[in-house]
């Protein structure tokens, strides 16, 4: 069977959907046996994962961003013609005009902009409700990457039941394998993520304020994540931060697993989440957390995590203090995101039960 991948995302600035976009490729194509996986745009090969820049070179990144605006505002149908003879084309939210003869399908990541509008840009929002409407709603079938993602859209996208398959994503093997880092003049308490209004970091930051002074003399609290969208005072607040917050910037990929694990928590207090990729990735470090009890983050944590409620800076600041205070409560919560990273989390499994829903949906 030749299913035909939408990579177009590879080729853009982007944390999250890339990271779990490259590493789902990559682990479908040792996964595929007879099976052909090829990608569009065409890229011959794909480099190392950067969230800043493109995993291709220049001129196929190029190429590939000509064709995705082609085909997003001109409607010139480049999936069609290049999925000519395949079974199966995989779209992302690049896509605005899919093949027509072919087995359509798409992920859907979360629905943040239908539940949360107001702390997304217009732009955003047009063009995922673009896309629900010319792609996800018209699909074969969807993958969802939780269960709590699936219920949503069928709630509110109005997607029957039986056209999408939970299939949760995976975390690559560095942060199973991440080795205890350097030690350290100060622990530190971790918080991953794009600073944008959903992360709710403005009550992250509330919340450390309120440690007691013994805590915060001897802690950091570390930010690493780029500037998102809505977040101009957010930033303004981080650059002034006084003395033990850093916020650390966009953070490279390849040194992510080591600032993990080195981490005494992490501190994920989302407010919506279509699966919650850091957690994930801390549960493979041993790291423990301290997450969000809304969407899909109780899920994805189960009982190895303390989950908070996300509108509460006094819930947060209890969760950092209860763990900081128990030795024996961090060995647990770090030996159970361990096991349960281990048994659900692991991309071989995720690329297995894609192919096979790739092969129910062409009847192939």
């Amino acid at each position: 069977m030749k299913i035909v991948i939408d990579c177009t995302p590879l080729l853009l600035r982007s944390a999250g959907v890339k990271t779990a976009l490259y590493h789902w490729v990559c682990a479908m194509r040792e996964e595929a046996g007879g099976d052909e996986i090829l990608l569009y745009p065409p890229i011959r090969r794909l480099g190392r994962l950067v969230h800043e820049g493109s995993v291709s070179g220049r001129w196929e990144t190029w190429a590939g961003m000509a064709m995705a605006v082609a085909n997003q505002r001109a409607r010139v149908p480049f999936p069609e013609w290049f999925a000519r003879g395949a079974d199966v084309f995989h779209c992302t939210n690049q896509v605005r005009t899919p093949p027509r003869r072919i087995a359509v399908t798409a992920t859907i990541h979360d629905l943040t902009c239908w539940k949360m509008p107001e702390l997304h840009s217009g732009a955003n929002v047009r063009a995922d409700r673009e896309f629900a409407d010319r792609v996800l709603r018209q699909a074969a079938g969807l993958i969802a990457v939780s269960e709590c993602t699936r219920r949503d859209a069928i709630e509110v996208l109005g997607i029957p039941p039986e056209r999408i398959r939970t299939i949760h994503n995976g975390v690559a093997e560095a942060y199973f394998e991440a080795p205890d880092p350097p030690p350290r003049l100060r622990p530190y308490v971790l918080f991953l993520g794009t600073i944008e209004p959903r992360k709710n970091v403005d009550r992250l930051l509330d919340a450390w304020e309120l440690l007691p002074a013994g805590i915060r003399r001897d802690y950091e609290l570390l930010l690493a994540g780029g500037a998102g969208w809505r977040c101009e005072a957010t930033i303004e607040r981080l650059r002034r931060a006084p003395a033990g917050v850093r916020w650390l910037g966009y953070f490279p990929e390849a040194q992510l697993p080591e600032l993990i694990r080195g981490a005494a928590m992490l501190v994920y207090p989302s407010l919506y989440e279509g699966f919650g990729l850091p957690v994930a990735q801390a549960m493979a470090c041993g790291t423990p957390c301290v997450a969000s009890n809304v969407s899909s983050l109780p899920e994805i944590a189960g009982d190895a995590a303390l989950l908070v409620t996300p509108e509460s800076v006094e819930e947060i600041r209890d969760a950092i203090v209860q763990l900081i205070e128990s030795p024996e409560l961090r060995r647990r919560l770090s030996s159970a995101g361990r096991a349960r990273a281990e048994k659900m989390f692991r991309w071989q499994r995720a690329a297995r039960e894609s192919l096979r829903f790739f092969h129910e949906v062409s009847g192939k």
